[in-house]
């Protein structure tokens, strides 16, 4: 491990609720689901330790033992977030008292001690001040912490929570899954994620690229669906994915995922070229 952070702090804050597609796409993955230690990391948490908190609060509804530690570069961020768990300690809070949860200085090494290696890492909002060509070397990194079938979960959402994207990557630092994410009451389209693409993706986006087709694909869909509008954003929604999976794309899961505004197809499906 390396013998101080790896990583250049970031001007991200954090907002109440704002990781809670995330946390429950965490919440429901194999990583987490069959590991034997569920310890899960949420690096670069900003601000505030809200979004361990709300994590640790969500996975424990699944599995008691869940634990969550979140690694900040900025001591200050970290003294921040450790007087906060001093508070839900003490039960001047909404979280329960007993959350497991803790708080340390770390980057893209993850400096956990060598006997424990976590289920699942959670970067979000993280890479998104990097260049492109970092991302590559920060997935290595970050994987090779990884416990054996354990996932790191890469990406981005805006400020409220309503519009994500991630990437699912293994303990071998294989991209394996994209996801979006959307709440769908008073959607646009679905294309308005290109905003809020991980940094692998974002400057993709352009004709000739798989990731510009897929939302294209989306977007028009979404638009020979209107008239199920009448029936709800959710039934809409539905129509579109099934509409993009029959033209071909390698759509992932089923209605029960989709229902929640997510998409999610093999990383191949929309790798750069």
């Amino acid at each position: 491990m390396a013998s101080s952070p790896l990583g250049h702090p970031t001007r991200g804050t954090t907002g109440t609720n704002r990781l809670r597609r995330n946390d429950r796409w965490i919440a429901a993955s194999d990583a987490f689901l069959r590991a034997a230690d569920p310890l899960v990391i949420d690096l670069g948490y900003g601000a505030s330790g809200v979004t361990a908190f709300e994590l640790a609060t969500r996975l424990s509804k699944v599995r008691t033992d869940a634990e969550v530690i979140g690694f900040e570069l900025d001591p200050a961020r970290v003294a921040t977030a450790s007087a906060q768990l001093e508070d839900i300690r003490a039960g001047r809070t909404p979280f329960s008292p007993d959350l497991r949860v803790a708080f340390s200085r770390g980057g893209f090494e993850v400096p956990l001690t060598a006997d424990r290696r976590p289920a699942a890492i959670r970067a979000m909002n993280v890479l998104r001040q990097y260049d492109e060509s970092d991302v590559a070397d920060a997935w290595r990194s970050m994987s090779a912490r990884l416990a054996p079938g354990g996932m790191l979960f890469e990406g981005t959402c805006d400020e409220i929570g309503r519009i994500a994207s991630w990437v699912d990557v293994s303990s071998a630092a294989e991209p394996l899954r994209f996801t979006i994410s959307l709440r769908l009451a008073e959607l646009e389209h679905p294309g308005i994620v290109a905003e809020r693409l991980p940094k692998a993706l974002i400057h993709r986006n352009v004709p000739g690229e798989r990731i510009h087709d897929l939302l294209t694909a989306l977007d028009r869909e979404w638009d020979r669906s209107a008239a199920l509008s009448a029936f709800g954003a959710t039934q809409r929604f539905l129509a579109t994915v099934r509409a993009v999976r029959d033209a071909g794309w390698p759509v992932l899961g089923g209605p029960r995922r989709w229902r929640l505004g997510e998409l999610t197809v093999p990383w191949d499906a929309v790798r750069p070229l």
